[in-house]
């Protein structure tokens, strides 16, 4: 099951907007992990596609690394991030094709907006249905 609106830390968005615009011609991806207790960490993973522009593909090694940093801290893997730097902040059929974690949210970043950064949540069902999330920021 999973939840219809989540609530994330103003201080992750911000980091994770931040990795999408220091990288603006190419897309980051990367893993958000999480604690019971709602605390929120960021690994970015470097994209290593053919191309990046349009496409991530993390980094083997460094996939596997998070995820040993996750269950290190004991966090579970709540979701994966990347950005579109030239399209809306939602799944391409690339992006559905290649999902491989059906119980992580997904979180796409689009820079193609004038002036705005715009960050959606997405479930990508078993079904290859996709229900987007309500996503909300808090204070720390």
């Amino acid at each position: 099951m999973y939840q219809k609106e989540i609530t994330l830390p103003r201080k992750l968005i911000n980091e994770i907007l931040h990795l999408a615009q220091i990288s603006a011609d190419n897309e980051v991806c990367g893993f958000i992990g999480k604690q019971d207790t709602n605390n929120f960490t960021c690994y970015p993973v470097k994209n290593i596609a053919d191309e990046p522009k349009t496409r991530f593909l993390m980094a083997p090694e460094q996939q596997l690394s998070a995820i040993k940093a996750m269950r290190d801290s004991k966090e579970g893997l709540f979701a994966i991030y990347h950005s579109h730097p030239t399209a809306p902040a939602v799944p391409s059929p690339a992006d559905i094709e290649q999902s491989t974690y059906p119980d992580a949210y997904y979180l796409i970043i689009s820079l193609n907006t004038k002036g705005v950064l715009e960050m959606r949540c997405f479930k990508l069902l078993h079904d290859e249905n996709i229900v987007e999330i309500i996503l909300s920021m808090k204070e720390e």
